[in-house]
């Protein structure tokens, strides 16, 4: 069990965290949640030893492990994926490392009767059984297993750690903690950098985990599907709930609206006392009556209602001005970097009105086809074209790092503005949470979902009709994670996002896009139907493994094939059917409103 006793931080004038207390059991996962900046970094980082609060206590029981995940690391050079990941089982190798060293002391000597040959035999015996406690002989499976899980091939294991971006590298730190087994886990923001696929696997081991677990997450269906706790962190306390954060939403808006009504009604009573109160005292031969009732009146018990950071931006994109039908296109389009191959003889195109997701594992193309089609790379073969009076908004994955840091907020805003938006621009920036002082600020003194805001007001300086967005929640809290899908979903030009946020996703598109062995595979609904239709493929390769495995019995493939077709119900058979799904483009043909689609 862990406690945290009156942890109290103030930096100046803001207390971060107010003397806050809390409790966690084993076997309970919890989801922090917060406003960026409400201190959920922080309350990790001084259960994790990398600071002290300034008041207050942590306590642990002995030989208490923690596993930290968080987001600023950096790994050692020179090592491979696959051994950096082993460092994970240091007390193996430290065991492995004390029996080869007996073994080769055993080779060598010739003292067979004595007792220090003898000790040394009763050594290896020990540590022998040992290692096979700890599992020693699976390690390197183990760690295999769980690199696969997060994304690596197989190839990826003898690449140097040096060779990996940062998104990388922070997933063979991921595994190494995930392979430690540590009593308690405590991982800041572990979707950031995952795929849809890696984020599953990580739901799927979270939960057979049996340890503690805090977890900092803006993604929402993560949090619903591995927690089983919401702690809250809002104006330095904390407020608990026993639920999954859908969940906590739900209690926490019936605890409030129960708490005003009880507010109210006992202002309502206060009133009352103190106007009969007033009338008393008026009187002398009631002057003690009133007196008495102003000390119980003073004794009472008040319901407070607590202060609530709800401010949030406001977000509106600029009405769309209109395009030509086909609003860009890619033909023949290949893409590689040196000896790496990325895209590979690429069809696809997107007429207007429509809203397209890019999915798929990370280092599949996506944000490298988002950003042909936007101008910013160049196709190594084929094509890519836009179609006529197409004017792009463009969010990168890392819009808001290439924000000047030297200049103010307003500065920025005046870099981007055309002329006749100059005289709004203090109002725009109100609108994303900068008021006042605020728009004097230099960029670099900003958070990353404070960038990630500026970033955003400074694309709605001018309009567009296709709008392209790269990971665009990857610094916003939930909040503004709702905010900015409703403004999609007003939005009347093109939209193209590409993103892991399967709850951000879910409703706002019509039609995903997979990216998958150099091809894409286009799927005509949101990402729960995409997902849905990858689980049915899933389950039949499975079923026709199966098959293939009894066929070397005298079954004949053809056998095999009409069996995994009999494994799926109807409904799942009636799915598959209705779910168009082409690689290459191939669906190119299909037209919206035309009552379904046109095989190629």
């Amino acid at each position: 069990m862990l406690t945290l006793s009156n942890i109290f931080i103030k930096y100046g004038d803001r207390t971060l965290l107010d003397r806050v207390s809390l409790v966690v059991k084993p076997g309970e996962r919890i989801g922090l949640v917060g406003r960026n900046g409400a201190g959920k970094s922080t309350l990790l980082k001084i259960i994790a030893d990398e600071m002290s609060a300034h008041e207050g206590q942590v306590v642990k029981p002995a030989h208490f492990t923690v596993g930290y995940l968080h987001q600023d690391m950096l790994l050692p050079k020179g090592k491979t994926v696959l051994e950096e990941t082993m460092t994970a089982f240091a007390e193996v190798l430290a065991l492995e490392k004390q029996l080869h060293d007996i073994q080769e002391q055993l080779t060598t000597r010739e003292d067979y009767e004595s007792d220090a040959y003898h000790r040394l035999l009763e050594d290896m015996g020990d540590l022998t059984e040992h290692l096979h406690h700890l599992g020693h002989a699976t390690t390197q499976a183990d760690a295999e297993r769980v690199l696969h899980g997060l994304g690596f091939r197989h190839a990826d294991m003898a690449r140097l750690t040096d060779e990996f971006s940062g998104g990388w590298q922070m997933r063979i730190e991921l595994a190494k903690i995930l392979l430690r087994q540590p009593d308690l886990l405590l991982l800041d923001e572990p979707t950031n950098h995952l795929d849809i696929e890696s984020i599953l696997w990580l739901e799927d081991w979270l939960g057979r985990y049996t340890g503690m677990a805090i977890i900092i997450s803006h993604d929402r269906r993560f949090l619903d599907n591995v927690t089983n706790r919401t702690v809250e962190i809002m104006l330095g306390r904390l407020e608990d709930y026993k639920a999954a954060y859908s969940k906590y939403v739900e209690l926490s808006a019936e605890r409030r609206e129960k708490l005003f009504a009880a507010y109210e009604n006992q202002q309502r009573v206060i009133a009352d006392r103190e106007r009969t109160i007033s009338r008393f005292m008026a009187k002398a031969t009631k002057t003690k009556m009133a007196q008495s009732m102003q000390k119980q009146l003073d004794k009472m018990e008040r319901v407070e209602i607590d202060e609530q950071d709800t401010a949030v931006m406001r977000l509106r994109f600029p009405d769309a001005p209109r395009a030509g039908e086909v609003v860009a296109k890619a033909e023949h389009l290949t893409k590689r970097y040196g000896n790496l191959k990325v895209l590979e003889n690429v069809d696809f195109q997107i007429l207007r009105g429509e809203r397209i997701a890019f999915v798929g594992q990370n280092g599949q193309g996506k944000t490298t086809l988002a950003k042909i089609l936007v101008g910013a790379e160049t196709a190594t073969a084929g094509a890519a074209t836009l179609g006529y009076n197409v004017s792009i908004g463009y969010y990168a994955q890392n819009q808001a790092e290439t924000l000047d840091p030297k200049i103010t907020l307003l500065e920025t805003m005046e870099k981007y503005a055309p002329p006749e938006m100059r005289t709004k621009l203090r109002a725009t920036l109100g609108g994303f949470l900068f008021s006042g002082e605020d728009v004097d600020k230099k960029v670099v003194a900003l958070s990353g979902g404070e960038r990630a805001r500026l970033a955003l007001a400074c694309m709605l300086l001018r309009p567009f009709n296709f709008l392209v967005l790269d990971e665009p929640t990857n610094h916003l809290d939930m909040l503004s994670k709702d905010v900015l899908k409703q403004a999609l979903l007003d939005f009347n030009g093109t939209l193209l996002v590409v993103s892991h946020d399967r709850e951000f996703l879910s409703n706002l598109t019509t039609r995903t896009i997979e990216f998958r062995d150099h091809r894409l595979y286009e799927y005509l609904g949101d990402v729960n139907y995409f997902l849905e239709k990858r689980r049915l493929d899933n389950m039949r390769q499975v079923e026709m493994r199966s098959n293939s495995v009894r066929s070397s019995n005298g079954n004949a493939a053809e056998d095999d094939r009409s069996k995994a077709g009999s494994a799926l119900s109807a409904d799942e058979k009636k799915n598959c059917n209705a779910l168009y799904c082409a690689p290459n483009g191939a669906s190119a043909n299909w037209r919206p409103n035309s009552g379904g689609w046109k095989a190629p």
